[in-house]
């Protein structure tokens, strides 16, 4: 075995597996708090040192902020001390997201995430200040979301040095898919870097990521976080078995929209989810069949 440098408690914040978990609605499509409550204890119980609330995953952009309010405080009231809860606040208005973040410290939530401003594509001057203003509102511990392939910017390199001299940014879920730039940045700083890409969780914990935000770790959290901790303890052969091993969750889960697909396994493994929320649609009986498959290659048992 390879002997590894385990991360401290304080350099991982959040520990190893946390889910960005779904939202779930009831079959008329409104907010089902009981649902919700029950798959975070589930997750809770199979696997996850964390839950991101209201995230992509959570469909955040069609919940009200005061659905948002009403879920968080159902999520922390059911995991309590026995998770972090790190609530989604990231939108692409300034203003609404250090708002969300007031709201979210008020309601419980251990931590905040903030992804990038959409759609406007601000320059990174314009990043620093958002993020900057965010973090001073929620006045918790923060962590960014890395994703330009839906944001259409990236937080550049430098942009992320500089940011992690803010005393509450503390973590980045990165999803850019670019591991030299990720190198780079936690050569750098101080910063808990977080896989926010299923596939890529063990290249990054090989440049110094201390996680992942997963989503097919709705079902996989348990052999997720084994991975992590394989790896950690140097035995880079299991965790690379595993990784493979999960590789047909990896694809399964994104065939089409994540969310779609997520509470697509959520049905079949009957846990809560529900319906989407437009504009999204769900699952087609012929993408649930693939799902199936995808799932049996990977040993998910349903």
């Amino acid at each position: 075995m390879i002997a590894m440098t385990v991360p401290t408690e304080q350099e991982r914040p959040f520990g190893r597996v946390l889910t960005a978990m779904v939202t779930p609605f009831t079959t008329d499509g409104s907010l089902d708090l009981d649902g919700a409550a029950e798959l975070a204890g589930y997750l809770v119980d199979h696997g996850n040192d964390g839950l991101v609330v209201s995230g992509t995953t959570g469909e955040s952009p069609t919940t009200t902020d005061e659905e948002k309010d009403r879920l968080l405080r159902a999520v922390v009231e059911a995991v309590g001390d026995r998770a972090s809860v790190v609530a989604g606040v990231g939108t692409n208005d300034t203003a609404h997201s250090s708002h969300l973040a007031q709201a979210a410290r008020k309601a419980g939530a251990d931590a905040v995430l903030v992804v990038t401003p959409y759609y406007s594509k601000p320059p990174q001057a314009g990043l620093l200040g958002h993020f900057r203003s965010v973090a001073d509102a929620a006045e918790l511990p923060c962590m960014l979301y890395d994703i330009p392939a839906r944001t259409g910017t990236p937080i550049a390199t430098e942009t992320l040095v500089r940011l992690a001299e803010h005393p509450a940014i503390v973590a980045v879920k990165d999803a850019k898919g670019d591991l030299e730039a990720s190198a780079w940045v936690l050569a750098r700083t101080d910063l808990a870097y977080y896989s926010g890409d299923d596939k890529l969780t063990l290249p990054l914990l090989a440049i110094g990521a201390v996680g992942v935000v997963g989503v097919p770790t709705h079902l996989v959290g348990e052999r997720t976080g084994a991975m992590i901790r394989a790896y950690e303890s140097g035995d880079v052969s299991e965790a690379l078995r595993v990784h493979r091993s999960l590789l047909p969750v990896f694809i399964g889960f994104f065939r089409t929209q994540g969310v779609i697909l997520t509470k697509a396994a959520l049905r079949l493994a009957g846990l809560p989810g529900g319906p989407v929320r437009p504009p999204l649609v769900d699952a087609t009986d012929e993408e649930v069949a693939v799902l199936r498959t995808d799932l049996d290659a990977a040993g998910v048992a349903l």
